[in-house]
């Protein structure tokens, strides 16, 4: 009865994480994807978990139990949130693309997460969506959280690195890389868009005679067209290099949060 008791703390334990990290996590916190499948897939990948795993672990069950709880929650939302903020790389690049071609004012509703987004971020978005499911990215993504309990298992120092700032510090250097690659993956776009602006004023000051807003607008928007028409075949390796970066990060979290296995 003891043997089972412990069993049970421990998938519980393995449960609670898992399930945190597939709420947040990119495609799988899709809303066209059942709870009941994201339950599910939870607590099968947590008895598999239970199962190749050490269960010589002693785990409390008085009231330490539900700082357990709370850290592996913590632990699974952590996990997801590196693994989306990547993703929101390419969102981010497409609102910067959008803001100079004129479509800033016009948001369409995400399928992916309900949210308002960008047009061009939406559209990029699609695009890595189905690369990152060509590629097998949503094995790597669920092979990347199995492993985390090699590098962070039940008994790990997650509330000393908080206390430390450790956490803080990583999230901080995530957010600001995250922005420069998002910077990048626009700067083509953005750039075009600006000489196309630089265009416009000069013709404002050799030619008054012309309305620079009224041809101003649809000519950025031809230009923006024009030149993401031409930088569509580049998107894949730009897209497989913010992968490598996704799970990059997952690792530099492991480690940051946990140590290296043995």
């Amino acid at each position: 009865m003891e043997i089972l008791l412990q069993s049970t703390s421990i998938f519980l334990l393995v449960f609670c994480r898992m399930t945190a990290f597939f709420v947040v996590a990119p495609i799988f916190a899709s809303r066209g994807i059942p709870n009941s499948f994201k339950i599910g897939i939870s607590a099968m990948i947590a008895l598999l978990i239970v199962i190749i795993q050490d269960g010589n672990q002693v785990i409390p069950t008085d009231f330490n139990y539900i700082l357990l709880i709370i850290r592996e929650l913590l632990l699974g939302l952590l996990m997801g949130y590196v693994a989306v903020l990547i993703f929101t790389v390419i969102q981010m690049a497409g609102s910067f693309i959008d803001i100079q071609m004129g479509f800033g004012i016009v948001n369409v509703i995400d399928p992916m997460t309900g949210a308002s987004a960008p047009v061009l971020g939406n559209f990029k978005y699609m695009i890595a969506t189905l690369l990152f499911l060509a590629m097998n990215g949503h094995h790597y993504l669920l092979d990347a959280v199995i492993r985390s309990y090699n590098w962070m298992p039940l008994s790990n120092e997650l509330f000393q690195k908080i206390y430390h700032g450790s956490i803080g510090e990583f999230l901080a250097r995530l957010f600001s890389q995250a922005f420069l690659l998002s910077f990048q993956l626009a700067a083509p776009l953005v750039v075009a868009l600006f000489v196309t602006d630089v265009a416009l004023g000069f013709l404002a000051r050799t030619a008054p005679q012309f309305n620079v807003f009224v041809i101003g607008i649809p000519l950025k928007i031809m230009v923006g067209l024009l030149m993401l028409l031409l930088l569509i075949p580049s998107f894949i390796y730009a897209f497989e290099n913010l992968f490598q970066v996704l799970f990059k990060s997952l690792h530099n979290l492991f480690g940051t949060i946990g140590q290296r296995p043995t």
